[in-house]
């Protein structure tokens, strides 16, 4: 037996079956070449380029001065949640009190805290894929069983409601899906959503967890829909947000829940068991995001739809690339499938990891294959950095591929 062997043998079967997240391994190997002199361009992570404005900075250099510096409610202070609120209604013409909310340590735990408050061994959990990395990991950790509702990128992505419905069985608990979409960048539309509600009415004991964090990258000019606002099925609906993308404040760690009073007081119970509450300082900057100047966040989106319409243009330049034009968040998700087969130097690519491992060794760009969200044709890269890289990020792309034979 190998060292690394014996070590495994001590580890709980939880964290061996437990996969690494890929975009973080990804990530993770974009740096270690960096580190050895390679000019890599990472496009793997989903982390606006754009620094956190000021005035939310203001804030939490104000907070300190304060003193905002103990032990915080669990579930958050209750003026952080009061401006949640009110934006909650604001935003999104939904009516959830304070003590309906939960703040977290980054939407990712408020996923987390759902999941694992109301999944029961042997639940079922419907994930329209393509779907963000972690969603089946943290099923499979609350000892769930998901199943994929599959979509393509001739639909956009997009499940329908009678899909939805011809999945779900009397075991279903829940549904966990973005709407802007990650990895996909596809945008849900009102009719699209109020079919989806229609078929959650006829399957009261359904729940969704609705993450919405890429909500305001947003590129339809319409107002984002949450699923929430259709008051009939309001009860089974479990709306996530949080402040990393839409104010630029990845390393805050601030997320939080808006959701019927008992499943926000299991989610306090179960935060309060983990985490607790969670960074003050970072909470009375939240504060000032959601009831400050929105005007820096607007104009970060002006600027994320202007690199999707370059890459765009770029992308759909490249033969046998097949892309959309996606309607929110920063990522593109091409189909790299007319390539599996062709080969360079002797490596025969067969799948989007094959694909993605190969761009990063010979275009020396970093992206994220399809199979960790649950697609096993395309490969997902994040817009979020300057015009200059992803313009040379495309033309690298553009000629590696080209020497697939």
């Amino acid at each position: 037996m190998t060292q690394a062997q014996a070590i495994m043998n001590q580890l709980s079967d939880r964290i061996n079956q437990m996969q690494e997240s890929a975009t973080i391994k990804m990530s993770k190997m974009s740096r270690e070449l960096k580190a050895q002199g390679f000019d890599i361009i990472d496009l793997s992570l989903g982390e606006p380029d754009f620094d956190t404005p000021q005035h939310i900075k203001d804030a939490a250099k104000d907070a300190i001065d304060k003193g905002f510096t103990k032990y915080t409610p669990v579930p958050g202070y209750a003026e952080l949640r009061k401006a949640i609120s009110l934006k909650f209604k604001r935003d999104n013409n939904l009516d959830y009190t304070p003590d309906e909310i939960v703040v977290s340590t980054g939407a990712k735990q408020s996923i987390f805290n759902v999941v694992l408050s109301l999944i029961n061994p042997g639940d079922e959990v419907l994930l329209p894929a393509p779907y963000w990395v972690s969603y089946a990991a943290v099923v499979e950790l609350a000892e769930g069983k998901y199943t994929e509702i599959p979509s393509t990128i001739d639909t956009n992505f997009k499940v329908t409601a009678a899909q939805l419905e011809a999945h779900i069985t009397p075991k279903t608990k829940l549904i966990i899906f973005s709407s802007p979409c990650n990895p996909t960048g596809s945008v849900y539309s009102r009719d699209e959503l109020e079919a989806i509600a229609g078929v959650l009415k006829r399957h009261p004991h359904v729940f969704v967890l609705c993450d919405e964090i890429y909500e305001y990258i947003n590129f339809t000019g319409n107002r984002h829909t949450s699923l929430a606002e259709f008051s009939d099925i309001k009860d089974q609906v479990i709306t996530v947000n949080g402040f990393s993308k839409g104010f630029a404040m990845t390393g805050w760690r601030l997320g939080y829940i808006g959701a019927p009073g008992w499943i926000a007081k299991a989610c306090d119970k179960m935060q309060g068991q983990i985490t607790s509450g969670t960074c003050s300082i970072a909470q009375k900057a939240g504060e000032a995001a959601l009831l400050g100047d929105l005007a820096p966040s607007y104009k970060m989106v002006e600027q994320f739809k202007k690199r999707r319409d370059i890459v765009y243009g770029l992308l759909s330049e490249v033969p046998g690339l097949k892309v959309n034009l996606p309607d929110g968040a920063f990522y593109f998700f091409p189909d790299v499938s007319a390539y599996f087969g062709k080969s360079f130097n002797g490596t025969t690519m067969n799948t989007p990891e094959d694909i993605s491992l190969y761009l990063l060794r010979e275009a020396k760009v970093a992206m994220v294959s399809g199979e960790s969200f649950g697609d096993k044709n395309c490969i997902r890269l994040s817009y979020a950095t300057s015009e200059e890289k992803l313009r040379e990020a495309c033309k690298r792309i553009n000629e590696a591929l080209a020497k697939l034979a």
